[in-house]
């Protein structure tokens, strides 16, 4: 079952909602999440202490997805083009488990920087 959370990043906060996949399972498990943003384009991203193994990767991903990059073991949240992006696809570093989306207005995430505090909760 779907669980819906809140991510707050920076001065910005999101509403979203983590899948059905064994990995969303896990990071769901292990809410409430707390870290420090990293960003890379218009993706935020953090290391996260979760260790999932590798399920349905996606070398491309669409706006509002969450998804599990398991070489970091980085959970990380795509509103926009990353330097990898192609002018037509969204590109992650390599591929990721979608573990989620978000919802509403994601423009606001492009004012995060890297350093600023993260929370993953509950909704």
């Amino acid at each position: 079952m779907p669980v819906a959370i809140r991510i707050t990043a920076g001065e910005v906060e999101v509403q979203a909602e983590l899948n059905d996949s064994e990995c969303a399972k896990m990071i769901a498990d292990a809410l409430p999440i707390k870290a420090d943003a990293g960003t890379w384009g218009e993706e935020i991203y953090f290391s996260i202490d979760v260790d999932c193994s590798a399920e349905e990767m996606r070398a491309v991903v669409d706006i509002g997805d969450l998804g599990y990059w398991p070489p970091g073991s980085a959970f990380c949240m795509f509103f926009g083009m990353t330097p990898m992006s192609t002018a037509t696809e969204i590109r992650p570093a390599s591929p990721v488990t979608i573990v989620g989306r978000m919802t509403g207005d994601l423009e606001p995430l492009k004012s995060v920087r890297s350093g600023a505090p993260v929370t993953i909760e509950r909704a």
